[in-house]
């Protein structure tokens, strides 16, 4: 896939000549609500069997090369390089794709043994309906390799509409989690609709993770936690209750949402952790946990002092970094996941804790600010197809802050104020993929599913192999 930034005067028609594609393929696969209508700065996704790489500070052509399992010489004569030792960070390289012409003989089988790809993956970039039909001479395009991940889903839709969901996106999920079970003060816990969702994730292969939490809108949770936290027996006996709530839904493992902690509950709560993986491990369970994005141990503020991100790496089977919500809802406009802000809280994880037991966090909606920001006002969240529809309506071209790599633009309403709209697009969504891949983590944990953002699956797709467990 190539993303592309539409520019004044350009129109589908002509982006589908220039790069050898339908306009009804680019208008399908990013689900333009009115194709005729393109907004200056609006990213699109080409289905082209290429890529596009951007150049990283310290990276050179042989490694870029390694990557896509091409030579330095495609890449050399696809970019017109002079010199392939002066390559400078930021540069945008094409990347053909790789060509096999099959022999008498092979079978499509071999053939992707040979490129280390799979068969599955060979079908579908060269649309074969029965891989036994093939014919000496035919040219195949070779799938780029793509690492393996997890990705998680969070509902917040129960019953049939989150099972719909699932229907809908269990392709691209390993875990799907209904949020959220709320901890009781007795040790017991709220009940929710997961039944529909549960049986749609086994349905789509897709590990369903009940998750718990000690927090609702109306109450931050604080106190919640530390009267569990204090006694061993009400800790026992919520334990109890999770793994007879496993058992009967059939869940296979819990991810532990615990916000709002007092510092002064952060070694208790290292110990309920260890306490839950004692209980759970024998039944067959996982467990994991949520992580307030933190770029320090000491980091101070009651969302960040009790999360202690080198124990919960050393006791969790994974963890969950909650890397959004920066652009907060009562705050001031900016980025939800600035990609500058994600990358110190990783190069913090990394430091404490194995990489392979990291998902990044990754917001799936977008948000509407009115400026100039008034304390306490709350901006409009809603998805990034809406985020684009506005853009067409008001007719205000997209930028793109190079620092955060998020997308945002301004307009002005109809009652003359001015509002600023954050959101993601095809360029911040693949950053935060090549992030994953540079960090070598274990996967992607999407905050909150049910939000239409098409280019983000079919680019998850083109990057990743997402990783099976059911």
């Amino acid at each position: 896939m190539i993303i592309h930034v539409v520019q004044s005067g350009e129109t589908l028609w002509a982006l589908a000549n220039r790069y050898g594609v339908t306009a009804s393929q680019i208008a399908r696969i990013n689900e333009l609500p009115n194709p005729n209508q393109l907004v200056v700065g609006q990213s699109l996704v080409i289905p082209t069997p290429a890529r596009q790489h951007i150049v990283r500070p310290g990276e050179s052509i042989w490694q870029i090369a390694q990557q896509y399992g091409v030579t330095v010489n495609t890449i050399v004569q696809a970019n017109q390089i002079t010199d392939p030792s002066l390559i400078y960070p930021g540069t945008a390289l094409f990347i053909p794709p790789r060509i096999h012409e099959v022999q008498p003989g092979e079978t499509l089988w071999q053939i992707a043994q040979r490129y280390g790809t799979t068969l599955k993956s060979l079908m579908n970039a060269n649309q074969i309906q029965d891989p036994a039909l093939i014919y000496p001479g035919t040219q195949l395009i070779i799938p780029f390799p793509k690492p393996v991940i997890d990705v998680n889903g969070y509902l917040i839709n129960m019953g049939e509409e989150g099972a719909q969901i699932i229907r809908q996106r269990g392709r691209y999920l390993t875990y799907s989690s209904p949020f959220a079970y709320i901890i009781q003060e007795d040790g017991g816990l709220s009940r929710i609709n997961d039944n529909p969702i549960i049986q749609a994730s086994y349905n789509e292969r897709v590990a369903p993770m009940m998750s718990i939490t000690n927090f609702t809108y109306r109450d931050p949770g604080s106190r919640l936690a530390s009267t569990i936290l204090a006694s061993p027996e009400l800790q026992e006996r919520l334990l109890t209750n999770i793994i007879n709530t496993m058992r009967e839904k059939g869940y296979l493992g819990l991810n532990i949402d615990f916000e709002n902690v007092y510092p002064q509950d952060r070694e208790r709560y290292n110990q309920f952790l260890q306490r839950a993986v004692d209980r759970l491990h024998p039944e067959g369970y996982f467990v994991s946990t949520a992580l307030a994005p933190k770029t320090r141990s000491d980091q101070p503020g009651l969302l960040y002092e009790a999360h202690d991100y080198a124990a919960h790496g050393r006791i969790a089977d994974f963890v969950i970094l909650m890397t959004y919500e920066w652009g907060y809802r009562l705050g001031p406009p900016r980025a939800i996941s600035p990609l500058d802000q994600i990358r110190r809280v990783i190069d913090y994880a990394v430091s404490v804790m194995p990489a392979n037991k990291i998902f990044m966090g990754f917001q799936l909606y977008a948000r509407d600010w009115l400026i100039p920001h008034v304390q306490g006002q709350e901006a409009e969240t809603f998805d990034m197809q809406e985020a684009v529809r506005r853009a067409v309506q008001y007719g205000a071209a997209i930028q793109y802050d190079p620092v955060a790599q998020s997308p945002f633009y301004r307009y002005v309403d109809e009652q003359g104020r001015t509002h600023e709209v954050w959101f993601e697009d095809a360029r911040s969504a693949q950053a935060k993929f090549d992030l994953v891949k540079e960090y070598g983590l274990r996967g992607i944990s999407y905050w909150v599913l049910g939000y239409p953002f098409p280019q983000n699956w079919t680019l998850l797709e083109d990057n990743f192999q997402i990783r099976k467990r059911v």
